[in-house]
């Protein structure tokens, strides 16, 4: 217990109400292993608009910051709703801030409502500049953030959270991105978003077949619980092979250099062999690195390449 005896006449001393996490703190609570699945779809979309008249590349910024500042916020929001509920309390990978003590349950709460509503200003910037309708797309965005893990019946324990990802960390991350720059959708950025999609979920999938055991003794019924622990490594693998699919159509539907994404099949392969090979808890933390690589090279290769052949 804090010691606040009187010293010298003064007036006895506050105790803090609670930890003051460091800034490295919340940089790793915030958890930027993740963050390729926030870049990724925007420079996908982004670079849909190459070779096009009237394309407005002053808004790729703007939808940048939105997205990895949603990320973010999805990010604290999960460690506070779990950290609340106890979900967190027996937990193998990054740290986790209300679970470990680091941070109090107040304090990442309101980091997250920050992260969120600094998505929503430069999404307003988004709005105001091409259709109002964008706001109804940022107000789903950020509802389905927070309840994934929030509120009474959050959707993430109902084995729902790879779709919450695919359509929003994929479909409307990369359409989005397209919208804003072009104001139309084209075909290829719809297969380009599956792209993104694909490879969100293959990060979430690693994340929660490494959590299979503690999410099912605290009763977190992701798709990893339901499907199980063989079932769920086969999944990885099909996300990563259904994203180079996609890839290969991408190619056929718009710039031929869209198939240069397909070179980073090559950095499938030590993250696969693991999933395959069974290991288990801190044996999967690799593969989250791991896969987001996969993620960032599949991004950079194909937006180089449509860009050099749009």
């Amino acid at each position: 217990m804090p010691d606040s005896t009187p010293v010298n006449g003064s007036s006895p001393t506050t105790a803090p109400s609670g930890p003051r996490p460091s800034l490295a703190t919340w940089v790793a609570g915030a958890r930027p292993r993740t963050l390729p699945a926030a870049v990724v779809p925007v420079a996908l979309g982004a670079v849909v608009g190459m070779g096009e008249h009237g394309a407005r590349w002053w808004t790729v910024p703007f939808a940048l910051f939105v997205s990895l500042a949603l990320q973010v916020g999805v990010n604290y929001a999960n460690d506070y709703s779990d950290g609340v509920r106890g979900t967190d309390e027996v937990r193998v990978g990054p740290i986790r801030l209300v679970a470990s003590g680091a941070a109090t349950p107040g304090a990442v709460k309101r980091a997250a409502f920050a992260a969120f509503g600094a998505a929503a200003l430069a999404g307003a910037v988004l709005a105001a500049t091409t259709s109002w309708w964008l706001i109804a797309v940022g107000a789903a965005s950020v509802l389905a953030g927070w309840f994934y893990t929030g509120g009474s019946h959050p959707y993430g324990y109902l084995g729902l959270g790879e779709v919450f990802v695919f359509v929003f960390f994929g479909l409307v991350a990369t359409v989005g991105t397209t919208f804003v720059v072009l104001e139309r959708l084209p075909s290829l950025a719809w297969v380009l978003g599956c792209v993104a999609g694909c490879l969100s979920c293959a990060l979430l999938v690693v994340n929660n077949l490494r959590d299979i055991p503690t999410d099912r003794d605290v009763g977190k019924r992701t798709l990893a619980v339901r499907l199980g622990d063989r079932h769920t490594r086969w999944f990885y693998v099909s996300l990563l092979a259904t994203a180079f699919v996609l890839v290969a159509v991408a190619a056929v539907i718009g710039p031929i250099g869209a198939l240069a994404g397909l070179v980073a099949v090559a950095a499938t392969v030590s993250p696969v062999r693991t999933v395959l090979g069974g290991a288990v808890g801190r044996g999967l933390i690799p593969v989250l690195g791991a896969t987001g690589r996969v993620q960032l090279l599949v991004g950079l290769l194909v937006t180089l390449g449509v860009a050099l052949t749009a």
